[in-house]
């Protein structure tokens, strides 16, 4: 407790202390920590950040980066996409949402580029913040236990809420694990963030996510960690036997059971939502990509939804006009309900919502459907700089971030979320303002 307390006191002297050098780093840190907040919260935050960068800055000072200027570009090529949009109404609704992907590389644009000390600092207070929102997860999860005796509660959406999303949420935690988890001599406390962060992302039960985390942390105890080699295999031993330990927890073993399932069988029983001769048969991968109609009766995992949904989108292809300007921001809704209808997929009950509600879950091919081979392309450019600039600057958390960006994109339309296109812009914007192509500089200051 004591090296908690002394943990949180020199940080927020630290904080205090550069936030008078850089009067925007506050709130830089704000527009991150309400993320997992009311949208309200987000969007107050984002305004008071613009609002503080031309108070203090002006637009005097205006740089000039291609690279944080390309999610303004693709902010644009929203805005262009009005002219040809098939509906209106959804897409400009949809253009304040995106807002951040204007509005954020411009502040960085306008006011002076953070230090390395400075970036630090804010991912530290990100990390902070992330580990105290978990915390509170698990103690809101430990009081509904105790009420309904349901151990779901401590898993996936149940845990946090399908609105802020386990998804989203396991890369907000991911990041800050290894924020804590890379740094040179790490005290107490920060051992224990890591060790209490690690577990967060298996009990959110995000099966791509978990994938990428634990290939990011061979990759981090192979090619990063300062280590002797003997104690880095001790460690990847230890971290393997942990991750086995973790297969016998039916909430994380019944996920990925059914993805294996849909995998290697057609047509599969689900049995946790069968209901009595009331069968429920999982979708095969194979099944969603050459099926011809479904019923209404089938189900279709994470895996074998997002085929189909690759699938009906290369139709769409071959079928409208859409190779160079796409249907229009946000305006791909009606024609996935049209051939979710037409190929009889479940549509919905008093229960629960029906496949035709869903987006692409791609983020690669909702930039495609919806702004055509150009949205696509700046999408592609900013990532493929993104993990350029982290390759070469060694940061393992720049790395991290990067990774789990391309990852994300083939399974969830992330940008398409305000929580989402706040995150990704403001830590791209981060790691990436002030990148030159020359040996990262180090300011003498250590956090």
């Amino acid at each position: 407790m004591v090296n908690t307390y002394n943990y949180l006191k020199t940080a927020f002297q630290e904080l205090k202390q550069e936030n008078s050098r850089h009067p925007t780093l506050i709130f830089v840190i704000l527009a991150l920590l309400s993320i997992p907040l009311l949208y309200a919260a987000n969007s107050i935050s984002l305004g008071l950040l613009v609002f503080i960068t031309l108070l203090r800055f002006g637009v005097k000072q205006f740089r000039n980066d291609v690279v944080l200027l390309l999610p303004v570009f693709l902010y644009l090529l929203m805005v262009i996409s009005l002219i040809w949009t098939i509906d209106i109404n959804e897409s400009i609704l949809a253009l304040s949402k995106e807002l951040p992907l204007l509005l954020i590389p411009l502040c960085f644009l306008i006011f002076p580029v953070f230090s390395s000390y400075q970036k630090q600092l804010i991912l530290k207070y990100y990390s902070l913040g992330i580990l105290i929102f978990c915390v509170f997860y698990i103690v809101k999860a430990s009081v509904r236990y105790m009420a309904t005796n349901d151990p779901s509660v401590f898993f996936y959406h149940e845990l946090v809420t399908k609105d802020v999303n386990a998804i989203h949420v396991s890369v907000y935690v991911t990041v800050a694990f290894y924020y804590f988890f890379t740094r040179n001599g790490k005290s107490v406390f920060e051992i224990a963030a890591s060790a209490f962060l690690f577990v967060m992302v298996f009990v959110l039960a995000s099966k791509n996510i978990i994938v990428v985390f634990v290939g990011l942390m061979v990759l981090y105890y192979l090619f990063f960690s300062d280590t002797s080699k003997r104690i880095r295999l001790i460690s990847l031993v230890v971290f393997f036997a942990f991750l086995f330990s973790l297969t016998v927890i039916p909430k994380i073993q019944e996920r990925f059971k059914i993805e294996y399932d849909t995998m290697m069988n057609d047509s599969s029983v689900n049995e946790a939502i069968s209901e009595g001769d009331a069968k429920v048969y999982n979708v095969s991968i194979s099944q969603a990509w050459n099926k011809e109609s479904f019923e209404p009766n089938d189900f279709f995992p994470g895996a074998a939804f997002r085929v189909y949904q690759l699938r009906i989108f290369t139709e769409m292809l071959r079928e409208d006009n859409i190779f160079w300007t796409g249907y229009g921001l946000n305006a791909s809704y009606p024609k996935i309900e049209q051939k979710i209808i037409s190929d009889n997929l479940f549509l919905g009950n008093e229960k629960q919502s029906g496949y035709q509600k869903n987006n692409f879950h791609n983020q690669y091919i909702q930039n495609f459907a919806e702004l055509g081979i150009f949205g696509l392309l700046l999408l592609l450019a900013m990532l493929a700089i993104n993990l350029k600039n982290a390759v070469f600057s060694k940061d393992f958390v720049h790395i991290s971030f990067a990774v789990l960006m391309i990852s994300l994109f083939l399974t969830e339309s992330f940008l398409w979320r305000q929580r989402g296109v706040t995150f990704f812009t403001v830590i791209y914007c981060l790691f990436n303002s002030g990148f030159t192509m020359m040996a990262p500089k180090k300011d003498n200051k250590t956090i």
